[in-house]
């Protein structure tokens, strides 16, 4: 297991230079992105950054959420709902009405099995299996029998029982 706290995360500016993320993970081979786990904020109405080769999912964590608009593309950003979509595809934010909503993102690389994501909540049962991602992203959480506290991040290759009042945010990553 290894556990990452605010001190391990990197803050860096959002490709198209419209915001910045906060890296939580990051796995690379020979300088190439495999995954990258990262928290950002929303605050209008604008376009997302492309990352070709990469597959995205993205999960509302605070704030009311809004669409994710592109060619052949509507989805509904909603609290606490993962959505994915491919990262080489032209995407905007719209319907934010000017409130900011904070959003969980897991990329990876194309050519890897899809992450699992899912929200686990008081008393989640999750089974080894790949690279689990816990995230405390809404409040403090016990994982396993230990506390894991708000915005701090675990991972694991083992199973993982989720105690708390908080949900956690669950990413399980293939191929790494």
């Amino acid at each position: 297991m290894r556990h990452l706290t605010p001190a391990d995360y990197r803050v860096q500016p959002w490709k198209n230079g419209l915001g910045s993320t906060v890296e939580l993970f990051r796995a690379e081979l020979d300088g190439v992105l495999l995954a990258r786990l990262s928290r950002a904020t929303v605050t209008e109405d604008g376009p997302f950054s492309l990352f070709p080769g990469l597959n995205r999912n993205l999960t509302v964590l605070t704030g009311p959420g809004f669409r994710l608009v592109g060619s052949g593309f509507d989805l509904d950003c909603a609290p606490l709902t993962p959505v994915a979509f491919p990262g080489s595809v032209v995407i905007a934010a719209t319907a934010t009405g000017g409130t900011a909503s904070e959003d969980f993102n897991v990329m990876t690389a194309d050519h890897l099995p899809a992450p699992q994501v899912q929200i686990a909540r008081e008393g989640s049962v999750l089974p080894a299996g790949g690279l689990l991602a816990l995230y405390a992203a809404l409040g403090p959480a016990t994982v396993n029998g230990s506390p894991l506290e708000e915005d701090h991040l675990l991972l694991t290759t083992g199973p993982a029982r989720v105690h708390g009042r908080h949900p956690v945010i669950a990413a399980r990553l293939f191929g790494l």
